[in-house]
């Protein structure tokens, strides 16, 4: 996250003008999970908002995070996007569930990604999968705070460009259909077929991603079974065509 919580600018991913912008009770502590792959990040944002939101738990991977959100049915799960075990979307499908209407209609865990990429497909991903909202890890503490309590409220936030995005994105009259074939792949698997598809070898995957040569493979696996494709050749093609690459 940009800055300290006293602070109240941010960069071009922070909230300082967050869309729907709207008051909150500050004496009112949310119950919040933390759901992020790098301990150290947790830590950070756990210090800069742990005063404010009161956290019930924390989680690193997909697995860990179903279970947490599961057994502490907190009001807020801040969520990753980048996971190990299939991504934040992974998350929200195996809790859509517990997703509700809120505390002012019946209770639910409301999902608010917070994430360092901006992509396009991650935003529309987790918001397809029914995160209420969507800011970058350039927000401020205090930011952090009030888009976590208009969450809990029923609000949907968005850091300021990312919701003129998500608007034209939803607007747009050539937006393709779904894909049901992307789909059908986790987050970890489309990031092996896209660095597949710009040809690297699976040792470079390997050390891209973190992970082992074996579980590069088996992800490889994966792509072509559920996409119904016999080799790297047809899936670097069918990349391509849907522009991955």
């Amino acid at each position: 996250m940009g800055g300290t919580g006293g602070t109240g600018s941010s960069g071009d991913g922070g909230t300082g003008a967050l869309s729907g912008a709207g008051g909150t009770d500050e004496a009112r502590r949310v119950r919040v999970v933390l759901v992020d792959d790098h301990r150290m990040f947790r830590t950070g944002v756990r210090a800069e908002i742990g005063e404010a939101v009161e956290v019930v738990g924390e989680a690193e991977d997909v697995a860990s995070a179903v279970a947490v959100v599961r057994e502490t049915l907190p009001e807020v799960v801040l969520l990753d996007v980048h996971l190990p075990g299939g991504g934040g979307v992974e998350v929200l499908k195996q809790c859509a569930d517990l997703q509700g209407p809120g505390r002012a209609a019946g209770p639910g865990v409301r999902f608010l990604a917070l994430s360092v990429s901006d992509a396009a497909e991650d935003v529309i991903g987790v918001i397809r999968g029914g995160a209420r909202g969507y800011v970058t890890k350039s927000i401020t503490g205090d930011e952090l705070v009030r888009a976590v309590g208009r969450v809990a409220d029923g609000d949907a936030v968005f850091s300021p460009r990312l919701a003129g995005f998500v608007l034209d994105a939803f607007a747009a009259t050539d937006v393709p259909p779904l894909d049901e074939d992307l789909d059908r792949l986790t987050q970890r698997e489309r990031e092996v077929l896209r660095l597949i598809a710009r040809g690297y070898a699976y040792k470079e995957i390997a050390r891209r991603l973190v992970i082992s040569v074996k579980t590069v493979e088996t992800h490889v696996s994966a792509v072509l079974r559920k996409l119904q494709l016999s080799n790297r050749h047809e899936l670097t093609r069918w990349a391509t065509d849907r522009r991955l690459v």
